[in-house]
């Protein structure tokens, strides 16, 4: 299995949304921009969002098995794929890409 690099690409925040239907929460979102992760084969690293690692996660699990191209050549780097988390509050986007080096 290769590891997976998961960088933190951008950050939205939508307060309209936030004011209208979301009650108080602290700590909603401790990723910070330029962040990087490695997945070692398909295990979330440490400190990663559990919200956003069930999103992200059948896409580093893929990348790690050596997947590549995903939805016929949308990523210009066939090992590696954007994606965002789930929260439509503050959405984060993130770009996973498989290293040429194998998880232990």
């Amino acid at each position: 299995m290769k590891k997976v690099r998961i960088t933190v690409k951008r950050m939205a925040r939508y307060q309209d949304l936030i004011d209208a239907y979301e009650n108080p929460i602290e700590h909603a979102c401790e990723m910070r921009l330029g962040q990087v992760f490695v997945a070692n084969g398909w295990q979330k690293p440490a400190g990663f969002c559990d919200s956003a690692w069930e999103t992200l996660s059948p896409f580093v699990m893929a990348l790690s098995h050596g997947a590549s191209d995903f939805y016929d050549g949308w990523m210009k780097n066939k090992k590696s794929a954007m994606l965002s988390c789930n929260d439509g509050f503050r959405p984060v986007s993130f770009l996973l890409e498989a290293l040429d080096e194998d998880a232990t």
